[in-house]
């Protein structure tokens, strides 16, 4: 029976010591404020050298250490009505983030984010004279080839003639380009040009830019093919293609807007309705 009891003993000690909490290892104290080795994970970015992760651990315990003691300091120090102030300012912030965190997961769930082509067009249309292009735009197209590409005239040919067999077949043979942009239906910013067709700039730009310009453009070892379609001066309305993306986020935007509105009257009024807000005169 001995034996037993402190076979008992020994067994509910063990279970008792498993079930106490182990305190996490501390490593600084400010007060009765610790901070514990788990505040510390990947805090170091791996492959950091030891001296630099001892300074990245010390530098954040020194924030930390600061911070406590400034708030206590503040705390012991602050007027009565500047603490009520700081006060109302936190209860107001947690409402803030409650709020606008119900009504981020509401919209989500609620907002229609489809926006239709027609819906995009009739923005821009009522809208386009606010949309002013900071750069010229351009419409061209190019090719970069050697100079002793045995196909260069024919090659030459169709890319001034551009019909729709031509542009098929130069795609074709665009592996013998060095470089090239068949697209020439579409704007593309002035600096993209400079880019892409290193031999202009800003500078000479009016020496090969403008509309209508067909060109051929010799360097050292390459002959660059240029047409250029149409230029759209600055501050011109800028294009729809441009604005797409921009404007159907505003019209969702502008959803978002309405959606909010629409949420906070019928909470309102529901709560209304149950008596739940009642405003006494």
């Amino acid at each position: 029976m001995r034996y037993l009891a402190y076979i008992l003993f020994f067994t509910f000690f063990a279970c008792d010591y498993i079930k106490k909490p182990q305190e996490p290892e501390s490593v600084a104290r400010v007060g009765d404020d610790f901070l514990f080795r788990s505040d510390l994970l990947n805090l170091v970015p791996n492959g950091t050298s030891k001296e630099d992760s001892v300074a990245i651990v010390k530098s954040f315990i020194d924030r930390w250490a600061t911070q406590k003691l400034l708030f206590e300091a503040a705390e012991l120090n602050l007027n009565s009505e500047k603490v009520d102030e700081l006060n109302q300012l936190m209860k107001q912030y947690k409402v803030d983030l409650f709020t606008n965190a119900y009504l981020e997961e509401l919209i989500i769930r609620k907002i229609d984010t489809v926006v239709s082509n027609d819906e995009i067009n009739q923005y821009y249309e009522a809208n386009k004279q606010f949309f002013k292009n900071p750069n010229e735009l351009v419409k061209l197209r190019y090719i970069n080839l050697v100079k002793e590409n045995p196909k260069f005239e024919k090659i030459r040919a169709k890319f001034n003639s551009f019909t729709p067999k031509d542009k098929k077949e130069l795609a074709e043979m665009a592996i013998q380009f060095k470089s090239y942009a068949f697209n020439d239906s579409i704007w593309v910013d002035v600096n993209q040009v400079y880019q892409k067709l290193p031999f202009i700039n800003a500078d000479n730009k009016e020496n090969y830019i403008s509309n209508g310009m067909s060109y051929q453009y010799p360097d050292s070892t390459t002959v660059w093919l240029v047409k250029v379609k149409q230029v759209l001066p600055k501050d011109n309305p800028t294009p729809l293609q441009f604005l797409r993306p921009t404007i159907k986020q505003v019209i969702i935007n502008k959803r978002k807007v309405e959606l909010i509105k629409t949420i906070e009257n019928e909470i309102t009024n529901d709560a209304f309705k149950n008596n739940k807000y009642e405003i006494y005169k």
